[in-house]
């Protein structure tokens, strides 16, 4: 079966073909399959907003589409940025001005700054139920960038029982307990259960 993923995140494609690469006879960006659609997140929580692009992506190729939302809720900041993350500056995908503003909106905070990533995989197939699977990681917040690697976020999260930051974790460490690799492993077992 022929799966496309409904994003052009480079970062976040890598990461579901690393996971879900062998359950697939091929996976294929938007970009690589010649679809430029980009469905518009209206919903409200990030399993509505999964749903709405796999869905989308589903009616106008016939192809089974496997879609994420994922973001960062710190606690004390209420869950923001949560659904917003991408965007949480005003711009969608602008890492560096997203982590200016939280930085700005978490100034006095003390240690620990407990957050947590959430990622929500949605994959619509035709003829069959949408399924959502959900992940999350725990951890906290820190006070300055840490690390290269990655994307978002990532410089600033401190995964809970680690002194690494996602960005400073190799891929395949991350990739093994992230957000999306927990919803990822949770879709993965439905549909080995499904045969």
């Amino acid at each position: 079966m022929k799966l496309l993923i409904a994003s052009n995140n480079a970062h976040k494609i890598r990461e579901i073909k690393e996971i879900l690469g062998d359950l697939f006879d091929e996976i294929l960006s938007l970009r690589e399959a010649g679809v430029s659609a980009d469905p518009e997140e209206t919903g409200e929580t990030f399993e509505e907003n999964a749903r709405i692009k796999a869905e989308a992506i589903l009616q106008l190729t016939g192809c089974a589409a496997l879609a994420d939302d994922s973001g960062l809720e710190v606690d004390a900041l209420g869950g923001a940025p949560g659904v917003h993350s991408a965007r949480y500056c005003g711009r969608h995908g602008d890492d560096d001005a997203n982590n200016a503003l939280l930085l700005r909106n978490l100034a006095g905070v003390p240690a620990p700054r407990t957050a947590r990533f959430v990622s929500a995989v949605a994959l619509a197939r035709p003829g069959q139920p949408t399924r959502i699977c959900r992940g999350t990681c725990e951890g906290t917040v820190g006070f300055a960038p840490r690390g290269n690697n990655g994307f978002g976020y990532d410089p600033y999260f401190t995964p809970l029982g680690m002194d690494k930051t996602f960005a400073e974790l190799p891929a395949e460490v991350k990739n093994g307990m992230s957000h999306r690799a927990h919803a990822l492993a949770a879709l993965r077992r439905s549909l080995e259960e499904e045969g």
